[in-house]
């Protein structure tokens, strides 16, 4: 459905943001924003909660759909999570689903399937070894090594993300993007990078922004991550 944005006197319809091809997504984020408020629209326009593909700047910034999070129903089995990702709106086209198991150690495991029930990959939530240190994660996808998801500090990876613009203007307009799109303040989202054999695979900002560095890395295992959250 188009919207209306108002120019002085005048109203101006804009379509609705057409959804993107999820398989060579390289930046993204998670959240219900399809256009940010500028000085020309005062409120921001949402659609449903999706996997969003950041374009544009300034008027024409938008949030792109490639994967919509919606309730779990079949063919999705019933021992998976209670929501997972479509390719449409509708819901008609599964894209993957989440299969959740706790382990007695505290891990937290997350198997990864696609629409027809193969597994595409693992993720793991394992629990922190003392109380000054936070949770890690690691990510398994067949026929590549592990990639370990670790707190970024050196200043070398920070200065290569700044030499390729990972979108800080985005990250401004994106901070209230987390798990429940909430409007009040945010704490600092925790920086990750993914790195398997020495190469950085995946960089995020909590779930408020992530890039994909390599190719080879599922884009369903990252949404998966993204549709988690880093709590």
């Amino acid at each position: 459905m188009a919207f209306r944005r108002r120019e002085g006197r005048e109203t101006r319809e804009e379509a609705p943001v057409a959804p993107v091809a999820w398989a060579g997504v390289r930046e993204f984020t998670i959240g219900s924003m399809e256009r940010p408020a500028t000085k020309r629209r005062p409120r921001p326009v949402r659609g449903p909660r999706a996997i969003r593909v950041p374009a544009g700047s300034g008027d024409g910034q938008v949030f792109a759909p490639c994967a919509y999070v919606a309730r779990s129903t079949p063919p999705v089995p019933p021992t998976a999570m209670d929501r997972c990702l479509y390719e449409d709106a509708e819901s008609q086209r599964l894209l993957c689903y989440l299969v959740a198991r706790e382990l007695p150690d505290g891990e937290s495991r997350y198997e990864v399937y696609d629409a027809e029930h193969r597994p595409i990959g693992t993720l793991r939530r394992i629990p922190p070894s003392g109380r000054l240190f936070k949770h890690t994660w690691r990510m398994h996808q067949p026929g590549h090594p592990d990639v370990v998801g670790r707190n970024q500090w050196h200043p070398a990876r920070l200065a290569h993300r700044a030499a390729e613009n990972f979108v800080p203007e985005v990250l401004n307009i994106v901070t209230g993007l987390g798990p429940d799109d909430s409007h009040g303040p945010q704490r600092k989202a925790r920086t990750l990078e993914w790195v398997a054999d020495g190469d950085a695979v995946m960089v995020s900002e909590s779930v408020r922004l992530l890039r994909v560095e390599q190719d080879w890395l599922d884009r369903r295992l990252a949404f998966a991550y993204a549709f988690l959250g880093d709590g």
